[in-house]
């Protein structure tokens, strides 16, 4: 299992994600998050998903994206669809876990 936290920044709705995946090929991924858009998401696209067509689609596309795009309000910067898809690449061996980050300096 793979679990991230993710800070969005100023909306404070922190979101939690983990990630279970056998074969590396199917990944279920269970969000708990205090934003609303994100929770219906989930709920309406259910918790289980192809690690190919999550993960190695170009930036904007997938099922994650592609679901905000019509449904999410307008805000193209918060990091919770990314961070998602980042949790199941590590588990899927996809991806190296390293800590990402967007800091104001």
């Amino acid at each position: 299992m793979t679990t991230v936290q993710i800070q969005p920044g100023i909306c404070g709705f922190t979101t939690k994600v983990e990630a279970v995946s056998e074969d590396q090929e199917e990944v279920k991924i269970t969000v708990q998050s205090g934003c609303e858009s994100v929770r219906k998401m989930m709920e309406e696209l259910g918790d289980t998903f192809d690690a190919f067509e999550l993960c190695l689609v170009k930036p904007g596309h997938g099922p994650l994206f592609e679901y905000a795009g019509e449904h999410f309000p307008i805000h193209a910067a918060c990091p919770v669809i990314a961070g998602i898809i980042k949790c199941a690449e590590v588990e899927c061996r996809l991806a190296l876990p390293a800590d990402a980050q967007i800091q104001f300096l």
